[in-house]
């Protein structure tokens, strides 16, 4: 398949379907379908037809159920109004007809071709889908907990374990961390990607991210400069998962320990959010705190909040029945203490991983990789 074929249509306009009808029916196959289908069906390329003063909320809803889709919103007439409101939420495609149809074309053949290439066979990948978009965010209430470490060698082994496209974003602006633990050393950061956030693409993000040297791994650095750090807003790390979501299967974003707009925005957009704590009294509490925090935020934490026991071991002060005892969330995995064999690498700026299928991996590395290869599956 050199390209896709299928356009997929919301908004109900007259003059303006009748126009894609027109321009459009002898070259791709057009759907009309409403917000609800796109839960049955797995669209690559979806066209919203405003129709009112609600086109900002009807695209926040099509990128909520489809958001490894590539969206373009036609118009009538020049709305900059309305193109601001798009632009806010991550679309930067929007075309007025009649007059663009010939640069719509070549944008739909354009987005068509990169679909395809993006879309693996069953064959090839043993059930990947490009653009997947999943974005798991690994946080923490409590610093100490292992979450930076425990969240690069997860990056790194999904990577290493599968033929997914696969983005680690280091959201600790202040200081980071994640270049360390992967045994990189750059200078770039993604405060690169402030020119160009408002048209932010795949080839954007590859040409700003470091790739981890063993795995192949795409690496988005922290600037680790609190000046430059004030310069990464709440619309850029939104902007940024949106563009992330649409061009690699997993996302994973390591989190600071305080909250903030930016670390608010990251947990909304998030499928999956994995918190890392050690089974002790502090953390118990500390968790509870978050819990309400959460709760105030308007994140419901049963919906997608998930356990990481750090630091299991016979001298620990409470276990996991204990933990299951006090909170109603699935534990995601247990990790061993394993400070002799993982310091020694971080001490020679190793990762923890330079293979696929290796044989001897350490207490800490072996869980991580049972873990991931239990959520692949």
């Amino acid at each position: 398949m050199d390209r896709v074929n299928d356009l997929f249509v919301i908004g109900n306009h007259p003059e303006l379907n009748e126009t894609l009808d027109e321009q459009l029916s002898n070259e791709f196959n057009l759907s009309y379908i409403t917000t609800a289908e796109l839960k049955k069906i797995e669209a690559q390329i979806i066209i919203v037809v405003n129709q009112d003063d609600s086109t900002a909320d009807l695209v926040q809803a099509v990128l909520a159920e489809s958001p490894s889709a590539s969206i373009i919103c036609v118009n009538g007439e020049e709305d900059f109004d309305l193109l601001r409101g798009l632009t806010r939420i991550g679309v930067t495609d929007f075309f007025v007809l009649p007059g663009e149809e010939l640069i719509l074309k070549e944008r739909l053949e354009e987005l068509a071709r990169e679909h395809a290439q993006r879309t693996l066979s069953l064959d090839d990948t043993g059930g990947y889908k490009r653009g997947g978009g999943k974005v798991f965010a690994f946080y923490s209430g409590s610093g100490g907990s292992g979450k930076s470490l425990i969240s690069t060698t997860f990056a790194q082994t999904l990577k290493l374990e599968s033929t997914a496209k696969v983005l680690f974003i280091d959201l600790n602006l202040q200081y980071g961390g994640a270049e360390t633990y992967l045994g990189i050393e750059s200078n770039r950061s993604m405060i690169d990607l402030i020119p160009v956030i408002n048209e932010l693409g795949e080839h954007h993000i590859r040409n700003v991210s470091e790739r981890e040297s063993h795995s192949e791994l795409n690496v988005l650095v922290s600037p680790k400069d609190a000046e430059l750090a004030e310069r990464i807003t709440e619309d850029f790390v939104l902007r940024l998962l949106r563009a992330s979501k649409r061009n690699f299967d997993f996302i994973i974003i390591d989190l600071p320990i305080w909250m903030d707009e930016r670390t608010l925005m990251a947990l909304e957009e998030s499928d999956l959010i994995y918190y890392v704590m050690d089974i002790n009294t502090v953390s118990m509490r500390v968790l509870k705190s978050v819990e309400s925090l959460f709760t105030r935020l308007g994140i419901n934490p049963k919906d997608k909040l998930e356990m990481v026991i750090n630091f299991k071991g016979k001298d620990t002060e409470l276990n996991k029945k204990d933990l299951e005892r006090f909170v109603s969330y699935p534990v995601a995995t247990e990790i061993r203490r394993d400070q002799k064999n993982i310091q020694a690498k971080i001490n020679h700026g190793e990762p923890l991983r330079k293979e696929p299928k290796e044989k001897k991996l350490s207490p800490f590395v072996k869980d991580i990789n049972k873990w991931v290869h239990s959520m692949l599956k």
